[in-house]
């Protein structure tokens, strides 16, 4: 993963939690790293968040002090990403994987291979890692050359 830093325009609005103010982008944050950190310019103050990125929506959740701000209200700001971008392609392992089970990959839409990419990513072994592969492809629709 490149370790540059990425500056990326957002706007949202503010909704409040017991935890504290969350700042919702009005797009989600995609092909980015997420539930990791980064710091937010906006109203002319810089403030570190925590970046949740989930199916449909991306939060970012001050862990700094943050002013006081109503509900709904809109923002607009610079995202400044020190981890990069995250790697949306499928890996050699779990394609040759695929192929020789004889199941396609294009079964999985875009959330589902973030799910998988992230799943896979997570292995702290070569075991692990086989094992989760072997997972992923039992579960991918078999190719028509299969069925023949």
């Amino acid at each position: 993963m490149p370790n540059a830093l990425l500056n990326v325009p957002v706007e949202g609005t503010v909704t409040h939690s017991p935890e504290g103010p969350m700042l919702r982008l009005s797009q989600r944050l995609d092909g980015h790293d997420t539930f990791l950190t980064g710091s937010l310019d906006i109203a002319e103050t810089s403030v570190r968040v925590r970046i949740l990125t989930l199916d449909d929506v991306t939060v970012l959740r001050p862990t700094d002090s943050f002013p006081a701000v109503g509900d709904g209200e809109h923002w607009h700001g610079r995202l400044h990403l020190p981890h990069g971008l995250r790697p949306r392609s499928v890996p050699p392992d779990l394609n040759a994987a695929a192929d020789r089970e004889g199941r396609s990959l294009n079964g999985l839409d875009e959330a589902e291979l973030r799910y998988v990419l992230t799943f896979l990513s997570e292995a702290t072994t070569r075991d692990i890692r086989k094992a989760r592969i072997g997972a992923v492809v039992s579960t991918l629709p078999a190719t028509s050359r299969r069925n023949q």
